[in-house]
């Protein structure tokens, strides 16, 4: 499956409601953000805690472009958590942080518009 960046591409392929289902949407805070050199394009590590069913899981995000690691620390983002975990370097990625291209292409992360309690999954 690849992801597509292009804002203005159409809509995938339809599927059924069961095929949503099965992509495990949740929120998570981000408890630390660091910088990832090792990584082949810029990216931060970042933990993500998605409350007591899931725990803190590791996340390699390449959002350095419109994310400081600093400013991250306290936000909620949304991340898929039933991925397999990807070895990125160093770094075991556990979750796939989401996110949307700005104009340029770049990632601006999802996050809600009100705190929500860690963990809650997206429907």
């Amino acid at each position: 499956m690849h992801a597509n960046h292009d804002a203005a591409a159409p809509a995938a392929e339809t599927i059924s409601f069961d095929d949503f289902l099965k992509v495990d949407i949740r929120v998570g805070t981000i408890v630390s953000a660091d910088p990832f050199p090792e990584a082949r394009k810029p990216a931060l590590k970042l933990v993500i805690d998605f409350g007591p069913a899931i725990g803190r899981k590791k996340s390699s995000a390449q959002i350095t472009e419109n994310h400081a690691a600093e400013e991250l620390v306290g936000k909620q983002v949304m991340a898929v958590v039933n991925f397999p975990p990807r070895q990125i370097g160093p770094v075991m990625s556990e979750v796939l942080t989401l996110g949307f291209p700005d104009v340029a292409g770049k990632v601006v992360l999802a996050e809600p518009m009100m705190a929500v309690p860690d963990g809650g999954r997206l429907f």
